[in-house]
């Protein structure tokens, strides 16, 4: 298979460039212009940051890729799904307000944030997964498949689960619903925390499927009607309800991939991926810690596979950070990832993403 071209700059300025500039050779460089955005509604994929978490990407970065897509003729807008977990975008509103405190204004980037599985994170369309191994029809939120063009803009850094978080785990999970992540995250369904339910009767009436029932002011869910939508989740006033996460590390990884290729599959594509702040776990945490190795620099490519793969290999060959997680680990996988979360495997994503047809694992790196 013929290579992939991943095109790189490191993070070192000039008088005469300074680092959105800089990002700007570099997307153009990689072929962002050949893409037809004259008309098109294009959506960027970021992740806005938890609150409490600044190793976030700051939105100036944002601004530089949709300022390119104005001058080339787009509509762009950025966009991020709600979470399934308990936190500051776990609804439109929250969310928008947390896109806000964290610089994500239309003032600031140039463009409109619309979160793409709307207020509740119930507006999904099922798409079509081709050579799905565990999902057949991903459930992605509505504005993002309504868009002509797609753009990951991602932070590379760490997780928990998957090993790193890059192109696939940013497009894959973020563009998946409410009830897309519990998918991925989960083999099973929601339970009642029953302490925390106060009766109220809100999950029984948004529950199309009947499986919910108040028994003593206290809701139950019957898992044989259950359908696994994630509505009783995001309606659910005192986060009583939640998903089992019990997906294994290996599965979870392959559902991301399948859910990447659903977002991107028949529609123009292109990544960027800034390795700086290389947090040992994913933003979603209302913390960072010590990134665990230097900053490196700024990627793009077409390639989202590629890219994660470059990305990764440029972690790997760094030296770590005192003081971080992966000093003070055990550092025995010979791979910086592994190391933090040892029972992660990246290259699992990677090789089920490969066989889907989303890009390949070899790259030629282009410094500019």
């Amino acid at each position: 298979m013929e290579k992939s071209k991943v095109y790189f700059t490191d993070m070192h300025v000039t008088i005469k460039e300074n680092l959105q500039q800089k990002l700007s050779r570099l997307l153009r460089a990689a072929g962002i212009a050949q893409i037809d955005f004259q008309k098109k509604y294009a959506a960027i994929k970021i992740h806005f940051g938890e609150p409490g978490n600044l190793a976030y990407l700051r939105p100036n970065f944002a601004k530089t890729v949709v300022d390119i897509v104005k001058e080339l003729g787009g509509k762009p807008f950025l966009t991020d799904c709600n979470t399934l977990y308990v936190g500051g975008r776990k609804n439109a509103l929250d969310h928008l307000d947390t896109a806000y405190v964290n610089g994500y204004s239309p003032f600031s980037t140039g463009c409109h944030v619309l979160i793409g599985d709307g207020l509740k994170g119930t507006d999904d369309v099922l798409v079509p997964v081709e050579g799905g191994e565990y999902v057949k029809e991903a459930k992605i939120g509505h504005a993002i498949m309504d868009a002509d063009v797609f753009i990951s803009l991602s932070h590379f850094k760490g997780h928990e689960l998957t090993g790193f978080g890059g192109a696939l785990k940013n497009i894959g999970m973020g563009c998946g619903s409410r009830a897309g992540k519990m998918e991925m995250h989960s083999s099973g369904k929601p339970q009642v925390s029953q302490e925390q339910c106060v009766g109220c009767g809100m999950c029984t009436e948004i529950c199309a499927q009947s499986a919910i029932t108040l028994t003593e002011q206290k809701s139950s869910i019957d898992h044989e009607k259950c359908v696994g939508c994630g509505r009783c989740i995001g309606v659910c006033p005192m986060d009583a309800i939640r998903p089992a996460w019990d997906a294994s590390n290996e599965i979870l990884n392959k559902k991301v991939a399948e859910y990447t290729s659903a977002v991107l599959h028949g529609r123009p594509h292109f990544h960027i991926s800034l390795v700086i702040d290389v947090s040992p776990y994913c933003d979603c945490h209302a913390e960072n810690d010590v990134p665990i190795v230097p900053n490196i620099g700024m990627f793009a490519s077409f390639d989202p596979v590629a890219l994660d793969v470059a990305c990764a290999d440029a972690v790997n060959r760094q030296p770590v950070m005192a003081g971080s997680l992966l000093e003070k680990s055990a550092r025995e996988h010979h791979d910086h990832f592994t190391d933090v979360s040892p029972t992660t495997d990246w290259k699992v994503g990677i090789d089920h993403a490969v066989k889907l047809g989303l890009g390949s694992k070899a790259y030629e790196l282009v410094t500019i």
